[in-house]
């Protein structure tokens, strides 16, 4: 499993600990230091069933700043999200074939659950 990672995230944490403490295999990507590209990006949205802006953080001060109540395509945001990684929610846990953003972190044992079968 890939797990998009941030550690100074504490649900982020928790997700990797769970991940750990159920021996599964584990590819920690810390995407601030390693954004994911457009393409990755796509492909993500596409396993999680999502349009961008569904996986963008509305909190963060960048949001607030520059896009908030603005009209921006999914294209558009998808390249926001880019050059941003902050702005991604998290934790993304991505099992080969779908994908889910760890909130609340039930979804990770489910995953787990699911992937343990």
């Amino acid at each position: 499993m890939i797990i998009f990672h941030n550690n100074r995230c504490s649900k982020s944490r928790e997700a990797l600990e769970l991940l750990k403490d159920s021996k599964c295999e584990i590819e920690i990507r810390d995407y601030l230091h390693l954004p994911p590209s457009k393409k990755e990006i796509k492909e993500i949205l596409d396993m999680l069933g999502c349009k961008a802006i569904d996986i963008v953080r509305k909190n963060e001060p960048i949001f607030i700043e520059k896009y908030k109540n603005k009209k921006i395509t999914n294209a558009k945001w998808i390249e926001i999200l880019s050059k941003n990684p902050i702005l991604i929610e998290r934790p993304i846990i991505i099992d080969g074939v779908t994908a889910i953003v760890g909130r609340p972190v039930k979804l990770v044992i489910d995953l787990i659950k699911k992937k343990k079968k």
